[in-house]
């Protein structure tokens, strides 16, 4: 018998903005059974590169196949190429209408070695909870210490202008190519949960708040309830609220 069975759902508001450009989708393995992947595209300026990131993962993940090798690093190498390819054509095709469209991402993806691999780029935010606790959440600090390290620019400089035109880290910029951060979790089991959601969710609650509501709700209630929560403190003044959650239950006797 399975260890644990999977309950998944994504939620989607559009805030206090005129459009809606943020994404979300969860894919199973077409030519790898036991995989799943979960996106979260949050476009700036344009849908277009939110959906065309979407198309990118599903086309790579479509093609994957997993084969003797079940190993976290042949999934983080297919994350890798999704960010890479999806980057690429933001950055050029002219379909998209929008000289300087761009995307924040963030992807998970869960294999049949109980195992999980994410990754992130921008704005967006990965969180795993371990119940009702928030064991693990992505963020900026690897980012800000590759400018230190990559750009020589002082720590404070960096936190201060790592959202600037120019060092903006995003999926489309044509000053600087993406800056991945990857995490990974073997041993997933029943009462482990994962989010990815948008910074129109992410910037209004605590990692306690986030992983109580997910641990107690199913991922269409939960979805629910945080998003409501989120308009209710915006104000009406935020961003595009989107979150995908992917959750690990015991299954039934």
């Amino acid at each position: 018998m399975s260890a644990y069975k999977i309950e998944a759902g994504t939620g989607q508001h559009i805030g206090g903005r005129p459009r809606q450009h943020d994404r979300a989708a969860l894919y199973a393995g077409a030519r790898a059974p036991g995989y799943m992947m979960a996106v979260l595209a949050d476009g700036d300026g344009a849908a277009s590169a939110a959906e065309q990131v979407l198309h990118t993962s599903k086309h790579l993940f479509d093609g994957f196949a997993a084969g003797a090798d079940t190993s976290p690093e042949h999934m983080v190498r297919l994350l890798r190429e999704v960010v890479q390819e999806a980057h690429a054509i933001v950055k050029m095709s002219p379909a998209l209408g929008q000289a300087e469209a761009r995307c924040a991402l963030a992807l998970l993806m869960l294999g049949p070695q109980r195992q999980a691999v994410w990754a992130h780029v921008g704005d967006c935010r990965v969180y795993r909870f371990d119940g009702a606790r928030c064991a693990a959440r992505s963020g900026d600090a690897a980012y800000v210490e590759h400018l230190v390290r990559q750009d020589g620019l002082a720590p404070e400089s960096a936190r201060k202008h790592r959202s600037s035109a120019l060092l903006g880290n995003a999926l489309g910029n044509r000053f600087k190519e993406p800056f991945i951060t990857f995490g990974s979790h073997a041993g997933v089991r029943a009462g482990d949960a994962f989010m990815l959601c948008s910074d129109g969710l992410w910037q209004f609650f605590a990692d306690a708040e986030l992983a109580a509501v997910v641990a107690k709700e199913t991922p269409r209630h939960a979805a629910e309830r945080l998003i409501g929560k989120a308009l209710e403190r915006a104000g009406g003044k935020g961003d595009n609220c989107s979150m995908a959650i992917v959750k690990l239950v015991a299954p039934a006797a």
